[in-house]
Formats: structure tokens, C-alpha cells, sequence
């Protein structure tokens, strides 16, 4: 890890802290992200996107190791799904817990992806709890491809930018699937 990332890592881990919103590079797309159990955080990205509280967001882990913290009962073959998946996979799992209540679906299930990049998995290493993921762009509007596409009203809207792979291109976003207790798999997005 470069010098960079690492000063991009401890300033975006004291924004979460303080319950701030980071407009961060992950696995897939650029994401506004904060801290997943922070409620008060999880309503400022509801605002800046003018999305409906209704949908639920996705919530970022760094080890799979970690999620029956969030998950009341993780089904076996979550771990081989994450472990085989050849590109970013969310999965919904069931009985979220310990999570902000808006980031919960009404039905009580929560859309949970193991981060695989290194920046993200470290970010979210250091901060220590999970970190919410949405695209960075107002409700309604396409995903931005690049940096550049972001919005000036989401870029001016967050409490802090990350200062790397500006000029990458945005990958595709994860493939959704949603995993019920009784280990039957329905297929969300390919």
C-alpha cells in the first residue's frame, strides 16, 4: 500500500467516525459510502440522493468472516458463492442485524458484497464496521462511468472525496443475488 492510500484510508476512516459521507473508488462503481450502523449518516445519503427512504441500500464487508455480526443466520453456502465468485457478488441475506435501520430492507433482509478490492477491504479493515455502498448519483440518473461524470451536486454534497484512481474507468456493478435460509437462490442482476 502506498503512502497515498494510506493517508486516503485514515482520512475517510475519521470522516465515517464522525458520521460524515465519503464519495470513495470500490469493487464496482464510485460509491457515496458511510457508516453502515449510523443512522443519522445513512439519512444524509437518502438526502443527497433524493432517493426514496423505501429502497434499502447495500452494505460493503471487508471478510466474510464477519458477517454473521449483521446476518442472524448466514446459510453454508454463502461462503462458497463468495469464495467462486469471479466478480463482485451482493448477496441478500435474510434477519439483518446490528445494522442502521434504513439500511434494512421492510422485509428484513440486507444486501451484503465482500469487497475484494484493496483499497475498499482495507478502508474497511481500519474503520471496523461495515460501510454503506450506493452510486454516486442522484436517484433516477445513471451510474456515473468515471469520476468525472459525478455529478457536482453529489461531489459538493459529501464530507469527503478519496483523491485516487480518478481517471479509472467505473467496472460493472456486482451481480445480485438474493440467498434465502433454506438455501434456494433466486437471481437478482446477473
Amino acid at each position: 500500500m502506498t503512502e497515498e492510500e494510506k493517508t486516503e484510508i485514515e482520512n475517510c476512516a475519521g470522516v465515517l467516525r464522525a458520521g460524515g459521507v465519503i464519495l470513495y473508488p470500490t469493487d464496482t462503481l464510485w460509491g457515496l459510502g458511510c457508516d453502515a450502523t449510523n443512522e443519522a449518516a445513512v439519512q444524509k445519503i437518502f438526502t443527497l440522493k433524493k432517493r426514496s427512504g423505501a429502497k434499502s441500500m447495500i452494505v460493503l464487508l471487508d471478510s466474510e468472516n464477519r458477517l454473521e455480526s449483521y446476518v442472524r443466520e448466514v446459510p453454508e453456502q454463502a461462503y462458497t458463492l463468495i469464495e467462486f465468485a469471479d466478480k463482485p457478488l451482493t448477496i441478500i441475506y435474510d434477519g439483518a442485524r446490528n445494522l442502521a435501520n434504513s439500511v434494512v430492507a421492510d422485509d428484513g433482509s440486507i444486501g451484503i458484497r465482500i469487497v475484494k478490492d484493496p483499497f475498499c477491504r482495507r478502508l474497511i479493515e481500519r474503520f471496523r464496521k461495515p460501510i454503506v455502498s450506493t452510486s454516486a448519483n442522484i436517484s433516477g440518473q445513471e451510474p456515473p462511468a468515471t469520476f468525472a461524470d459525478i455529478d457536482a451536486q453529489i461531489r459538493n454534497g459529501v464530507d469527503y472525496v478519496v483523491n485516487l484512481r480518478h481517471q479509472e474507468k467505473s467496472k460493472q456493478a456486482s451481480s445480485i443475488i438474493r440467498l434465502r435460509k433454506n438455501g434456494t437462490i433466486e437471481i437478482i442482476r446477473k
